[in-house]
């Protein structure tokens, strides 16, 4: 019976379950329960086993989709920015421990092809224990755990070259490893080329289209396909499919869909990710690794130290403190999931016996980082001298930080919402917000404006908005089903966020401050004016601030509240309520080369520039304005259509 392929996948299923609930009771990583259940159903072990035929080619796609999402949170504008601190520890910690450990077992008589592949695999540290074990000690926000968390997640992206070079190492003879390497190089070039120049034309305007259609289906099928489009196209090119995947996830990564598209794809990689593990779980060969006992755990201890040495070394050239040098060296000791993929693409390369001692150390050493990261502090105080901590030791530094800290989160960005952003904004206080209309985000995101097209449900979203570090979340939508599982989620994740949410009239007032919000505001014109003040107020700025404010705009008939964007689904009752409206200058526009003070905006108001993804409130009339800048008008819909017509002929 158990050679039924259906049988087989209940028995997987079965026990994949019921160890990873005893994973989960002991606070293990499941990573490492993945690899269990893959030993304990693996040919090489007594007992039933699975076809790993069965699994083996839908597991790849578990790296796939793991680029993918690794390539969403780095976009190129994102990697330069991190250039001088991460991209300078995490190269020279990649580069340093690859280069160390393939020049000491060259020393050892090992092939240099052999020697390079074991050092790129030892230079891999696991995001997944890293970031479960920190969050479990609550250790994630501090400056060792972000520091480790960024360097980690760092070599995940180095390892995209490794995917690229290891293959290559196994397919070509001694004497045309050079050439094969520059072909493969130049295929990784032109494979560049391709996903991210044609993705930057067609991703936007494509995912624009389905996006407006309102379909979840449609949406994840979407995803799957440009996915898995990209890795075609790169396998293609004689390059490996989660190459093509992290091109194609930092084309969207740069898009307002991001959240959104990671939101969609975590499902699917979590699942083929397990399935990846559970597949490298099934080469471990029992009978290969006992006579190697000895010399696993030699490595391990090896490695373990090595890592540990070289990431001390390099943190105390930067000029770190010593106990912070040895946190961080400890958390990035251990071995990493990326280099039990390197590992399984290296077969050409690495002999069998090889291969067996290297996934013995890799999952050894996984299982003791847990002890080295628990005990980190423990660890570093008795090996760091006596030292005088310097002002700001402790404290995290910019290149480090989350993207935001102590922001707003606004979930629904019609009029409530933009009425706030337009108060934040003016007060300089960082917000992000989220919308599931298409047409109004992208006219947000062209205007410059922190607008993502996510779903505020759903709780990966409001953890990559960053949740857990806001002040405030702000509830702006009419959907109450949807309002209350932001609620319930936004306050499991960060119970002391504020949440404020708007409804239509009273009726759900109950429901939702028996959910948790703070607070419960009706909808009108002036419950807009108090839900704006409650937030100021919240947000610790003066009272006395937030009374001239609230007075100015009443003197103003209320000019901040009417500056909104309005989607094509909800266009005003009447052309003659005014309305904002983001006008791009193209090359043939005749406004380009023209100062500010120079344009007809006679009937209409210029609310900011945005040039360069900047966007510049009020700015001077001297401007010089350039092809691709975006003007935020403000008028009433006729008078801008006149304005753009005449702009259109040379006006």
């Amino acid at each position: 019976m158990f050679a039924d392929p259906f049988f087989q996948l209940l028995s997987l299923l079965l026990l994949t379950v019921v160890i990873i609930l005893l994973f989960q009771r002991f606070h293990l990583p499941a990573s490492i329960a993945y690899l269990l259940v893959g030993i304990l159903l693996s040919p090489n072990t007594v007992g039933p086993s699975v076809d790993d035929n069965l699994i083996s080619h839908i597991a790849e796609f578990g790296i796939v989709f793991l680029l993918f999402t690794i390539g969403l949170n780095f976009t190129m504008p994102q990697i330069y920015a991190m250039r001088h601190t991460i991209l300078g520890l995490g190269m020279g910690q990649v580069g340093l421990t690859t280069l160390v450990v393939t020049l000491l077992l060259m020393a050892c008589g090992l092939n240099p092809a052999v020697a390079f592949v074991l050092g790129a695999i030892a230079a891999q540290s696991s995001t997944t224990v890293i970031s479960k074990q920190l969050t479990e000690q609550g250790e994630s926000n501090s400056h060792h755990g972000r520091l480790s968390l960024s360097l980690s997640v760092f070599q995940d992206i180095t390892a995209v070259p490794f995917i690229v070079v290891i293959p290559v190492l196994g397919t070509a003879v001694a004497s045309e490893i050079a050439g094969s390497l520059g072909l493969a190089v130049a295929k990784a070039a032109l494979a560049m080329v391709l996903v991210i120049g044609v993705g930057r034309l067609l991703f936007r305007p494509f995912f624009h289209l389905v996006a407006s259609k309102k379909s979840a289906e449609l949406f994840t099928l979407t995803v799957l396909l440009v996915c898995l489009l990209a890795g075609f196209a790169t396998e293609q090119l004689g390059l490996s499919m989660a190459f093509g995947a992290f091109l194609a996830g930092m084309v969207l990564g740069d898009t307002e869909f991001r959240h959104q598209v990671e939101s969609t794809i975590r499902p699917f990689r979590d699942v083929l990710l397990g399935l990846f593990f559970i597949s490298v779980g099934m080469l471990v060969d029992p009978a290969a690794i006992v006579p190697q006992w000895h010399w696993i755990v030699l490595a391990t201890l090896l490695m373990l130290v090595l890592k540990t040495v070289l990431v001390l070394f390099l943190l105390r050239r930067k000029g770190m403190a010593w106990q912070l040098s040895w946190r961080t060296g400890l958390i990035l000791a251990v071995g990493g999931e990326f280099g039990l993929a390197l590992l399984a693409l290296s077969g050409d390369v690495l002999p069998a016996m090889y291969q067996q001692i290297t996934l013995g150390t890799v999952l050894c050493s996984m299982v003791i980082a847990t002890v080295l990261i628990k005990f980190n502090l423990q660890i570093a105080q008795k090996l760091s001298p006596k030292e005088k901590l310097a002002v700001g030791d402790d404290v995290p530094q910019a290149e480090q930080a989350p993207p935001l800290q102590n922001h707003v989160l606004i979930a629904g960005y019609g009029r409530i919402g933009q009425i706030l952003g337009n108060f934040l904004e003016a007060e300089k206080i960082p917000f992000q917000a989220l919308d599931m209309d298409a047409s109004l985000v992208k006219q947000a995101s062209l205007a410059g404006e922190p607008v993502f097209y996510a779903d505020a449900a759903d709780p990966t979203v409001l953890k990559a908005l960053g949740i857990e570090q806001a002040r405030l979340l702000l509830i702006a939508h009419d959907d109450l089903p949807s309002a209350l599982q932001s609620l319930y989620f936004a306050k499991q994740l960060n119970p002391d966020c504020i949440v404020l949410v708007r409804t239509r009239d009273d009726s759900q007032l109950d429901a939702l401050r028996a959910a948790g919000a703070d607070e419960v505001i009706p909808e009108t014109l002036e419950a807009g004016m108090m839900m704006v003040s409650q937030a100021l107020l919240s947000l610790k700025v003066s009272p006395a601030r937030v009374a001239l404010l609230i007075a100015q705009q009443r003197k103003q008939r209320y000019q901040l509240l009417h500056q909104l964007f309005h989607s094509e689904q909800q266009q005003p009752e009447s052309a003659e309520v005014p309305q904002l409206y983001p006008l791009t200058l193209t090359q043939e526009h005749p406004w380009v080369g023209r100062t500010i003070a120079e344009l007809p905006l006679q009937q209409v108001q210029l609310q900011a520039l945005v040039r360069a993804q900047q966007r510049q409130l009020n700015p001077a009339p001297e401007t010089l304005l350039q092809v691709e800048d975006v003007l935020v008008l403000f008028g009433e819909l006729p008078q801008i259509e006149t304005m753009t017509a005449l702009t259109a002929t040379g006006g």
